[in-house]
């Protein structure tokens, strides 16, 4: 079963606005195919944010927001091959026990859920997730429920390859 991308927006936004993990998360896009990558909904709402805070805070210039803004659409919000799973009544309400047991907000209750359902064969697709997120808390709850994490900030291309099962080809494992 080909991996899966599923991205929250710690780890996303570096793909819009450059920022420590930006180049390994750009090797994602380059590796997988459109139909291999993945969000929730409340993700797309958060990059929009993130990019907001930038450029309301001076950390973007206008016209690169724009860009970034326009880029992000194209690849996410408009691209139909890209994955978006919803959120619902259902999945909000299931995901608050997530909260207590791994010590984490409610977004990342959502995302954690999500990601659960998704690789749940008899409720989502049976995808073979890997999580990309640099949210500490959300990585450790990850790992207590044994979904592969990806941190672009910490790890190395070589823990990329490796995680998505490809072959390294080359020698430069920093990115």
């Amino acid at each position: 079963m080909a991996k899966v991308a599923y991205f929250d927006a710690s780890a996303l936004v570096k793909r819009y606005s450059e920022e420590r993990g930006t180049q390994l998360v750009n090797e994602v896009f380059r590796l997988l195919p459109n139909s291999a990558r993945s969000c929730s909904v409340i993700t797309l709402a958060e990059v929009t944010a993130v990019l907001v805070r930038k450029r309301n805070d001076g950390r973007i210039p206008r016209s690169l927001y724009k860009a970034a803004l326009l880029e992000f659409n194209r690849e996410f919000i408009d691209d139909e091959d890209v994955f978006i799973s919803s959120v619902d009544d259902d999945l909000v309400l299931e995901s608050i026990p997530l909260i207590e047991i791994h010590h984490i907000n409610m977004t990342d209750a959502l995302l954690l859920y999500s990601a659960l359902v998704l690789r749940n064969p008899a409720e989502g697709d049976g995808k073979d997730l890997l999580f990309l997120t640099s949210d500490k808390r959300l990585l450790r709850a990850l790992g207590a429920e044994n979904i592969p994490a990806f941190d672009p900030e910490t790890d190395t291309a070589d823990d990329l390859f490796r995680m998505l099962e490809l072959p390294r080809h080359g020698s430069d494992d920093k990115q």
